[in-house]
């Protein structure tokens, strides 16, 4: 009976000295990305990415519609071999569009985490800093995917300010 109480108030102890050495912090990657300088410009270069792939899109959507539209007019006219081969120029280039589309979404996605990719670093530097500076043995972010993943925080532990300052940037007034 006394081992089993020692070893409770061992185990007691252990836990409350582990829990005193956390400290624990948050930020918004999100909002820390959105207020650096390099944000506009990787926004810019998304837009103009995405600008170009949607004129390629065009293009080949307004050449589609254009054989659809003498093949609908013609069609009468033409023997059963040339109209069979319109038809199958026609699905072609539907495929055509169907997969550009797709890998039109890839390349966006491949071009944005290019871009994002040294930012990420850079705050993720920045976060390390502050953490090692404030003695914060855990940072989290407090969303993903825009979904808030922190079901309660104090408002002391959010270390977006710090990190803000860390990258250089003044945090804007009000938060």
């Amino acid at each position: 009976m006394k081992v089993r109480i020692l070893l409770s108030t061992a185990l007691a102890v252990i836990g409350f000295g582990v829990m005193a050495q956390l400290k624990i912090g948050y930020t918004n990657v999100e909002y820390v990305l959105s207020l650096m300088p390099e944000a506009k410009q990787i926004e810019s270069e998304l837009a103009a990415y995405d600008k170009q792939l949607s004129t390629r899109l065009e293009a080949k959507y307004k050449d589609y519609q254009t054989k659809v539209a003498d093949y609908q007019k013609n069609a009468q006219s033409y023997s059963e071999d040339v109209r069979l081969d319109i038809e199958n120029e026609i699905v072609s280039m539907q495929t055509s569009i169907q997969e550009f589309e797709a890998d039109a979404q890839n390349r966006m996605i491949q071009k944005r985490n290019q871009l994002l990719q040294p930012a990420f670093e850079k705050i993720g530097t920045a976060i390390e800093q502050v953490s090692k500076d404030n003695g914060y043995t855990h940072v989290f972010n407090m969303t993903a995917s825009g979904q808030s993943i922190l079901l309660y925080a104090r408002e002391e532990d959010n270390v977006t300010n710090l990190v803000l300052k860390k990258l250089g940037i003044d945090p804007p007034a009000g938060n």
